[in-house]
């Protein structure tokens, strides 16, 4: 017990360190940046700011070099700042914008473990070699198809030509449809790609000629111990796909025209609004590394061959 203590305070540590350092190459990046958003918005003459005004908002936002441990300390506490776009607290931007991409990037991903799912028990289940060819080449066209692309192909095919799904109105659920096909179809394929190596692997164990020798179906052997043995590393490549979610929704969100995090990010960066550009950096980094530390300690309960020796 006190090694897997061991084991889990260890790796909420490198969690830590990681959003560490991600925090600080994106405020020095940040500030790197050439230009100044804070000159261009406030040394307009008809806000009447004088040059020590100015300089104290420079200093507010850490644009003169030394706000590095005032903005880390902010946002140890949650004070994320306020943006220098629109003068709102960057908390209620990302609280805004964080709904709709979480439903969005929830549905997508979803959909895209189903959709790898489908492809590789599809091409492992099938005896025919062209059939099992032809599905484990879905994948590589999967991942080759720019998501900006496949978005507006979508929006011709199903909204323009068809007129199954609109683009302006309808449900919430009706505006789901394309943007989460767009953000799964490519982040399908990895999951795929691997899921069906993986099954391909385990196939050929001792084990499993073992229990076909019993009697046991394609079906049940296919199910109950091939799939049980592959998911391991699906599910890391999952969870590093999950990452890829946020840079997703960037497009996704600007071709579907959709409020979100993606979104925000589009108007930060057009903006310079430096404070929500870093908000969504440590975001993003926090997704990633929660959702790879829960995948890490999923591990030993899937797999009791790899609990911490005591």
């Amino acid at each position: 017990m006190a090694v897997e203590v061991r084991y889990l305070l260890g790796r909420v540590g490198q969690a830590l360190l990681v959003l560490w350092v991600a925090f600080t190459v994106g405020y020095v990046l940040l500030q790197l940046l050439p230009g100044d958003a804070i000159l261009i918005k406030f040394q307009n003459p008809e806000l009447g700011l004088s040059p020590q005004q100015i300089a104290e908002i420079r200093a507010y936002y850490g644009r003169d070099g030394a706000g590095y441990l005032h903005t880390l300390l902010g946002f140890l506490h949650g004070d994320f700042g306020y943006s220098i776009d629109t003068g709102a607290p960057v908390i209620e931007r990302l609280g805004e914008a964080l709904p709709q991409t979480a439903r969005l990037a929830s549905a997508g991903f979803a959909l895209a473990v189903v959709i790898a799912v489908l492809i590789a028990f599809a091409a492992s289940y099938s005896g025919l070699s062209w059939i099992r060819g032809a599905l484990l080449s879905v994948p590589s066209l999967f991942i080759s198809v720019p998501a900006f692309w496949l978005g507006i192909l979508l929006i011709q095919v199903f909204s323009f030509r068809l007129r199954l799904v609109p683009v302006i109105g309808g449900s919430e659920l009706q505006q789901l449809v394309l943007p989460v096909l767009t953000l799964a179809v490519p982040i399908s394929a990895p999951i795929a790609q691997v899921l069906a190596r993986s099954l391909d692997q385990v196939a050929t164990q001792p084990f499993v000629a073992v229990v076909a020798a019993k009697g046991a179906s394609r079906g049940w052997i296919l199910w109950r111990h091939v799939a049980r043995n592959a998911v391991l590393p699906t599910l890391t490549v999952a969870g590093l796909m999950f990452g890829e979610l946020i840079a997703g929704s960037v497009v996704t969100e600007t071709v579907f025209g959709r409020t979100g995090i993606g979104r925000l990010t589009e108007q930060a960066v057009n903006a310079q609004d430096t404070p929500v550009m870093l908000a969504v950096v440590v975001l993003a980094t926090a997704s990633f590394v929660i959702i790879n530390l829960v995948v890490d300690l999923l591990f030993p309960v899937l797999d009791p061959r790899l609990k911490v020796a005591t």
